[in-house]
């Protein structure tokens, strides 16, 4: 009686016909149509994105490689005359440029992922942290030369009027770096799982261990990201380290005292002097006059600094896969 029973319910279902809702002929062709113009588009989009960085690099190497030497890279512009001999180089902006960004990512960086640490582990949507978030958003809008006034006057008072060194440069570039740092490592943060603070709590690890140990480390990558593009960000700068910093032919490697020369001070004030004047004369020496030394030179360290700026890349992936959970998992 059962079976019967069951037999005639069965029966009674009704089953789907799966047919109805396979797509057409017509509207396959249509999905194979719209593929077919949306990988066009990608991949154009791509090729368009490349063009302008192919072309960067490209002019930048061209025209930077002929005077690209060793004795371009250990020699500074100390009684270098036009286009004579001694051509000169750029040691003494590339010290610069290494010294003064040190200074600013030492200045910026624990500033930066201190303020985040407090703006998603502490602060809780609170009036202050509203308030800090504000002041770094606004942060973010500042002029780059307005970071070097500040700095420049921020030290006239501080030491004492027309104060110019390498540390002035370093706290004007900090001024740009910092509301990078802080709203990269923010969002980083922000995206370690809840779960892996709570697991920690419970196991009667203190606040302060957890955020060190594990939420820091968690999303160490994403900020060492954050890290390279604020320090991309302000590498190149001119502006503010023309005030703050100056403009010196020799090397200074003292960052708390005297001008100190950068590569993007270094570029613009050779590119902004133009062709040098030789006579016939100087161009018939064994060391010949070169007119467009200038431009090469200028072309030369702003391959340098590329260089630069891709060496600090590959160092912070390095940092990162070392201190990331994984790599130390792995060792």
């Amino acid at each position: 009686m059962m079976n019967k029973n069951t037999s005639s319910d069965s029966s009674d279902v009704p089953t789907p016909d799966f047919d109805k809702f396979a797509p057409s002929r017509s509207s396959l062709r249509s999905r194979k149509r719209t593929d077919v113009v949306m990988r066009i588009l990608i991949y154009t989009a791509f090729v368009i994105a490349l063009i302008p960085l192919i072309s960067v690099l490209w002019t930048t190497i061209s025209n930077g490689l002929p005077q690209f030497t060793w004795y371009f890279l250990t020699h500074n512009m100390r009684g270098v005359v036009g286009g004579l001999y001694p051509y000169g180089g750029i040691l003494h902006a590339t010290i610069g440029t290494i010294e003064i960004t040190l200074a600013a990512m030492i200045i910026s960086i624990p500033i930066g992922i201190l303020t985040s640490v407090y703006l998603v582990e502490y602060a809780h949507s609170g009036r202050l942290a509203k308030a800090i978030s504000f002041f770094v958003d606004v942060m973010s809008g500042i002029p780059s030369i307005v970071a070097g006034l500040f700095a420049y006057s921020m030290f006239a008072i501080l030491a004492e009027p027309g104060t110019v060194n390498g540390l002035v440069g370093a706290v004007a570039l900090s001024i740009l770096m910092i509301p990078t740092v802080v709203r990269s490592s923010q969002e980083m943060l922000t995206i370690v799982p809840n779960d892996l603070r709570e697991a920690a709590y419970a196991l009667g690890v203190p606040r302060s261990r957890t955020i060190v140990r594990i939420v820091l480390r968690t999303a160490l990558p994403g900020i060492i990201s954050g890290v390279i593009l604020a320090i991309a960000r302000v590498i190149g700068e001119t502006a503010p380290l023309l005030i703050a910093s100056g403009f010196i032919s020799s090397t200074n490697t003292n960052l708390f005292s005297g001008r100190m020369t950068t590569l993007p001070v270094y570029v613009y004030n050779e590119y902004s002097q133009g062709l040098a004047a030789c006579p016939a004369a100087a161009r018939a020496l064994s060391n010949p006059c070169i007119a467009s030394i200038r431009m090469e030179r200028a072309w030369s360290a702003a391959l340098a600094l590329i260089l630069i700026v891709l060496l600090l890349n590959a160092l912070g992936r390095l940092i990162a896969k070392v201190f990331s959970v994984k790599g130390s998992a792995k060792s």
